[in-house]
């Protein structure tokens, strides 16, 4: 194999193990010795930990995992910076989180360590995203319903940016990766929003504006 193949190779390696650093697991095995996916929603990420750990330990793994995300990035452009090795180290560390190898393949959702990676990758994108999540969150008040919106509509939003092939189609699959780890929120929300009848009145219930951020 020519270098550079090699190097790509080592760039999408060093992104899948970058993101199986599954912070909140060994954050709450720290502190507790208890498995966090034994706990609240079993995931591994932010919002279950702050249900453990309170406020610092969501904040604590919240930054964690959008940091590994934007390593492994780097780590990435570092080795192999072309589009494909770097759309394919944004799919690894997704995946990684996810599914670390090292925890039998149960992690957690992958929206802090897809952000941090698009942090590193396109700011501008994530940009664009917040500005349509802040104005789907002003109409539904449902963040996982609004949350899904944006990343089923973020490789529509690369394309109109014209960024290349390779990033828009890794994006188009961590879409579909994003919404699948959040089914059932997403089923919670939509159900709630059937239950409501209509659009104008969505957010009306104050007992669950859906303003707490889910971050996984």
């Amino acid at each position: 194999m020519s270098g550079s193949i090699v190097r790509a190779v080592l760039a999408v390696i060093a992104a899948y193990l970058c993101g199986c650093f599954a912070t909140g697991y060994y954050l709450v095995r720290w502190k507790t010795g208890k498995d966090i996916r034994e706990l609240g929603s079993g995931g591994t990420g932010a919002r279950n930990v702050g249900r453990v750990l309170g406020k610092m330990g969501f904040a604590t793994t919240l930054a964690v995992d959008m940091l590994k995300g934007a390593c492994a990035i780097e780590l990435s452009r570092a080795l192999d910076a072309s589009p494909i090795t770097l759309s394919l180290a944004l799919i690894a560390v997704t995946l990684g989180h996810i599914w670390p190898i090292q925890l039998g393949l149960r992690g957690g959702k992958g929206v802090a360590t897809i952000q941090g990676s698009l942090l590193a990758l396109d700011p501008v994108l994530v940009g664009v995203q917040t500005v349509v999540l802040l104005s789907s969150l002003a109409v539904t008040r449902k963040t996982i319903l609004s949350a899904m919106l944006v990343f089923a509509i973020t490789p529509l939003i690369a394309m109109a940016l014209g960024r290349s092939t390779a990033p828009v189609l890794s994006l188009a699959l961590l879409a579909g990766v994003i919404i699948f780890t959040h089914l059932p929120y997403l089923r919670r929300d939509l159900g709630m929003v059937r239950d409501l009848g209509m659009v104008g009145d969505l957010g009306s219930d104050g007992q669950n504006s859906g303003m707490k951020p889910h971050v996984s």
